[in-house]
This record gives structure tokens, C-alpha cells and sequence, in this order.
């Protein structure tokens, strides 16, 4: 394959991660928009890596589809992501917090792999949607909760959810 063509798929789903990744960093998360570029980049890369294995162990006289199983990266990329969104999920006495944020991170690890596959559309269409539900569906989500603090676990004067108060931070040092 030739390597523009590697390092564009590389470099889109870097920029199609970090798009996900602005709308947590906006919302003051602990997993941000280096964490999701570098999610999404490094599924990309282990995609590209399980994609063309078997390109690089190949030889003259190798019987396509006997060197590598293509799907077994992919899979523990899946598996992987879920102690790196584990991470982030955290109790607060009666609530749970972080689950939009692990979720966000395991789309943006099939956005790496999508674009790894070279799926662009799909990885596209994957973002615009992700952002649908993370933005738009925000105030319905919170319309349709009888708990105000449900979905960020702080809330303003008004009601209304936000960034972490009294200057705390959600990210570690």
C-alpha cells in the first residue's frame, strides 16, 4: 500500500478523534481531546497493522488467509478499550459518572478502526452521529430525567449542568 495513503488514514482518524474528543474537553472530562485523538490514532494504527500483516509475512507461495487473522486485532482493540473507558467511570455516593465518556471512547475507537479499514463514510458518519447524541440529545436526555443532576452530577443556580464547581477539575494531575 502506499504510504500517503497510510499516513492519511492515520492522520484522519487523529482528526476525526480529536472532533469527539473536543466536545469532552468542552464539558471539562477527564478523558479529553488528547485522550481521544490518541484513542483513535492508535486503533488506526493497530488496524492498519492487523490489515496488512499479512502483507508483511507473505512470501512467494503463501496461501492468502493462512499467515494472519485480520479480525483478532480489531477484536482486542474492542476488549482493550473498555479498561481505558473503566477508567474514567467513577461512583459519587447514589450516582455513577463517566459512562458517556466511556462510551465516547469506545466510538472512537471504531472510528480508528474504520478509518484503518479505510471505511471513510462510515468513520464520517460515525462522528456526525456521535456528536448528534453527545450535543443535540443533551437537553432532551435532560428533559426526560426527573433527576437534575443525573447527567453531569454538578448543577448551577439554575438547574442547569456543567463544569465541575468551585474551580474543581475533573482530570487528575
Amino acid at each position: 500500500m502506499d504510504p500517503l495513503v497510510l499516513i492519511g488514514r492515520l492522520l484522519l482518524a487523529t482528526f476525526l478523534g480529536g472532533v469527539l474528543g473536543v466536545e469532552r474537553e468542552a464539558r471539562n472530562q477527564a478523558a479529553g481531546l488528547r485522550t481521544h485523538t490518541l484513542v483513535a490514532l492508535g486503533a488506526c494504527c493497530f488496524t492498519l497493522a492487523s490489515v496488512y500483516t499479512e502483507v508483511v509475512q507473505g512470501g512467494p507461495g503463501t496461501v492468502p488467509g493462512t499467515q494472519a487473522d485480520v479480525g483478532r486485532i480489531a477484536s482486542q482493540v474492542v476488549v482493550g478499550i473498555g479498561f481505558l473507558g473503566a477508567g474514567v467511570i467513577m461512583r459519587h455516593g447514589g450516582s455513577v459518572k463517566g459512562l458517556t465518556t466511556a462510551a465516547n471512547l469506545w466510538v472512537t475507537a471504531a472510528v480508528g478502526l474504520t478509518c484503518g479499514l479505510g471505511l471513510y463514510v462510515a468513520a464520517g458518519a460515525t462522528v456526525a452521529l456521535a456528536l448528534l447524541s453527545l450535543v443535540v440529545l443533551r437537553p432532551v436526555a435532560r428533559k426526560l430525567t426527573p433527576h437534575p443532576r443525573r447527567h453531569s452530577g454538578r448543577t448551577d443556580e439554575n438547574g442547569k449542568d456543567g463544569a465541575p464547581a468551585n474551580g474543581e477539575d475533573s482530570r487528575p494531575e
